[in-house]
C-alpha cells in the first residue's frame, strides 16, 4: 500500500455517492464509491480528511471533512454536521443522495498515529462535536493493529441527541470492552458524574485527566474541535509536562470570524504603474510566474490561481495544510497558521492561502 502519511499531490475525482445516512438531526455520514481505477489515489491513513468541490449559486465551493472510519478498499466515509450559516452543509444534508457524483480530492492530512514504540499503547482523543469524525477511524485502527493497545475518549457535546456516532462508539466498546474507555461529556444536559456534566473549560479539562487519566502514561494525544477548546487543551497538557511531539491536533474552523481567508477567487488585475511582488512557483515541475500589486496584499494562493488553476487548496483558512509549499527564494508573511508544526515552519514550508510576499521577489515549490 502507499505510504499515505507522505506528501503527494492533491487531485479532485469525480466519485459517486454509495450511500446517505442520517447521525442526528443535523449531520450526515456519506459514503463515496472508490472505482478500484482510482484506489492508489484513495488509500488514506485513519485521521486524514478530503475535500469536496461542487459549484453553488454559480461559485466553487470546497470543503474538507475528516475521513470517518478506518480504510477499507473501494469505499470512502464522512460525516457533515450542518454549519450556522453554512452554505455547503445545509446544502450537502439537503440534498445529497446516493447516485449522484461529486468531486472529491485524494485524501491529506497528518492527524495520524505514530508507528507505536512498544506493544501496549496508549492513545487518548479529546473531542467535541463534529471533532469526533477522524477519532473515529484513530479508534478502530488503533485497537485493531495490537491486542495491546488501549485507547480513552473524552468527548463532549450539547446533549445526548446531539452526539454523533453514539451507536458506532458503543459497539467498538462492545468490541474492546476492556482496552476502549468512553467518557461522554455533556454540556447543557445533566449527567450523573458532576466530572462529565458542564463545558470543557481549562478546569475541567484538568479534572478528567486528574481523575480518569494519567497523562504520564499516555503515547499520543489526539485534540480535535473548536479552536477555544483544542488551544486550552494544548496549554493544559503543556503545564502537566506533555511533550508537544506527542500532541495531534485537528481544527476543522478556526472559529474566528475575523481569521483571513485565502482570497480564493478575488480579483486582481496589476495596473501598469503599480508597484509589484514577482511570484514564481513550482508545480508538477512546472514553473509559473505571476505579479501581484504591494498595494492589494494578495496572498500567493490567490496570485497562483489566477494563472493556474490546479493550485492545491481545500479550506483557504490556514487550517487544513494542502496549500502548503517551500519558500526557496524571497521572504513573506503568514496572516495565520494553524496547520504547520515547529519543524515545518523551520524548513521553510508556508500556508499559500496565508502567505503575502514581503520581498519584492518570492518563489515557492509545492512539490517538495
Amino acid at each position: 500500500m502507499t505510504d499515505t502519511t507522505t506528501r503527494r499531490r492533491a487531485s479532485f475525482h469525480p466519485l459517486s455517492v454509495s450511500g446517505v445516512r442520517h447521525l442526528t438531526s443535523d449531520s450526515i455520514e456519506v459514503s463515496f464509491a472508490v472505482p478500484e481505477e482510482l484506489a492508489g489515489k484513495y488509500d488514506y491513513a485513519p485521521g486524514q480528511y478530503i475535500a469536496i468541490r461542487t459549484s453553488l449559486g454559480g461559485e466553487e465551493v470546497r470543503r474538507s471533512y475528516s475521513i470517518c472510519q478506518a480504510p477499507v478498499a473501494g469505499e470512502l466515509k464522512v460525516a457533515i454536521k450542518r454549519d450556522l450559516g453554512g452554505l455547503f452543509s445545509a446544502w450537502a444534508i439537503e440534498n445529497l443522495r446516493p447516485g449522484m457524483q461529486i468531486d472529491v480530492m485524494s485524501p491529506e492530512g497528518r492527524f495520524v498515529a505514530r508507528p507505536p514504540v512498544r506493544q501496549d499503547a496508549h492513545y487518548v482523543a479529546i473531542a467535541a462535536g463534529s471533532g469526533i469524525t477522524p477519532v473515529m477511524a484513530l479508534i478502530e485502527s488503533t485497537l485493531k493493529a495490537s491486542p495491546g493497545n488501549t485507547f480513552s475518549l473524552v468527548y463532549s457535546n450539547r446533549t445526548a441527541m446531539d452526539t454523533m456516532f453514539v451507536d458506532e462508539l458503543a459497539d467498538l466498546k462492545d468490541r474492546y470492552p476492556s482496552r476502549l474507555a468512553l467518557y461522554h461529556v455533556l454540556t447543557r444536559e445533566r449527567r450523573s458524574s458532576e466530572l462529565l456534566s458542564g463545558r470543557l473549560d481549562a478546569g475541567k479539562v484538568r479534572a478528567i485527566l486528574d481523575a480518569l487519566i494519567s497523562p504520564n502514561d499516555i503515547d499520543e494525544w489526539f485534540i480535535c474541535g473548536p479552536f477555544d477548546l483544542v488551544q486550552l487543551c494544548r496549554d493544559t497538557l503543556a503545564e502537566l509536562g506533555v511533550d508537544v511531539s506527542a500532541i495531534r491536533y485537528e481544527l476543522f474552523t478556526s472559529d474566528r470570524p475575523d481569521n483571513p481567508s485565502g482570497q480564493t477567487g478575488r480579483p486582481i488585475t496589476p495596473r501598469d504603474d503599480d508597484q509589484v511582488h514577482t511570484i514564481s512557483f513550482v508545480l508538477d515541475g512546472t514553473t509559473a510566474t505571476v505579479k501581484s500589486p504591494v498595494h492589494s496584499n494578495e496572498s500567493i494562493l490567490n496570485a497562483a490561481l489566477r494563472v493556474r488553476g490546479d493550485v492545491p487548496f481545500a479550506c483557504a483558512g490556514g487550517v487544513c495544510g494542502t496549500c502548503r509549499a517551500v519558500v526557496t527564494d524571497g521572504t513573506v508573511e503568514m496572516a495565520e497558521n494553524y496547520a504547520l508544526e515547529p519543524e515545518e515552519l523551520a524548513r521553510g514550508y508556508v500556508l499559500t492561502c496565508q502567505a503575502v510576499p514581503t520581498s519584492e521577489k518570492v518563489s515557492v515549490n509545492y512539490d517538495v
